[in-house]
């Protein structure tokens, strides 16, 4: 199933149930991408945007903001957000990681938050090179589950149950490695930090099948929220539980002659 298809249906649950990111990792991309910006027209463009949730934060700091989006009820949920006081809003606009549609040396920076393990990496790494000014930067940003905290590994337990979760999670883990390794840039590293979400029981399920695996037939989805409740009840305190994240950030610098 591709990224397109994985999401419909889920649009709101992804808004309402999905972690934000650390300030820190925010502050650290945004300052790579305007390090060697020219001027105030310079563009971020935010590539598998989703419902927005990158792409608000980081015009809530100022920066220009085009999210790319293939699915259009995500898409269409992105642009009914309010921007939250950004100036100027994000702007939408439909399109892939591998054929964004924008025009060549456009962007002074390139996200993919939560979304490259979607992606054809070479051909959209290439495709992140060919729009990008050069001097440019791509920041590769994913939450990943902390299971030495054991509410979040009981969480993670039950998340890897469901029968196509294997088809993401494994993939996720290493694809951040595409962009270190890619002879089209330089600079490559990767940089974590510490992040939490506190979820009554309600945003725990939302979250969990908030993910483009999530069993959605009546029977397997049943069993799946039981099991989610149970971990609720053993692990929670005053009516909500912790799950913990590291918040990987891949970054690179466009690579000149390439």
């Amino acid at each position: 199933m591709c990224i397109r298809d994985s999401f419909s249906g889920l649009a709101d649950l992804y808004a309402r149930h999905r972690p934000g990111y650390p300030p820190a990792a925010l502050d650290l991309i945004a300052g790579l991408f305007t390090e060697d910006a020219s001027g105030p027209d310079a563009l971020l463009v935010d590539v598998g945007c989703g419902t927005g949730i990158s792409t608000r934060l980081f015009a809530a700091r100022g920066l220009r903001v085009l999210g790319i989006e293939p699915n259009d009820e995500m898409r269409a949920r992105a642009e009914a957000a309010p921007p939250e006081g950004a100036t100027p809003p994000p702007e939408y606009r439909r399109g892939t990681a591998e054929a964004t549609g924008l025009p060549d040396g456009v962007a002074a920076g390139v996200l993919a938050a939560q979304a490259f393990h979607w992606f054809d990496a070479p051909a959209a790494l290439a495709e992140f090179h060919r729009i990008l000014r050069p001097g440019g930067a791509v920041a590769l940003l994913w939450n990943e589950r902390d299971e030495a905290d054991l509410c979040t590994a009981a969480y993670g337990a039950v998340m890897r149950s469901a029968p196509d979760a294997a088809a993401v999670e494994v993939p996720r883990g290493r694809a951040g490695e595409a962009l270190l390794h890619s002879p089209l840039f330089r600079e490559g590293r990767r940089v974590c930090f510490g992040n939490g979400q506190a979820l009554d029981e309600e945003g725990l399920l939302g979250r969990a099948f908030s993910a483009s695996y999530a069993p959605r037939q009546p029977e397997a989805a049943a069993a799946f929220a039981d099991a989610l409740r149970r971990v609720f009840a053993r692990f929670q305190q005053a009516g909500k539980v912790s799950l913990c994240y590291q918040t990987s950030v891949y970054l690179a610098r466009r690579r000149e002659g390439s």
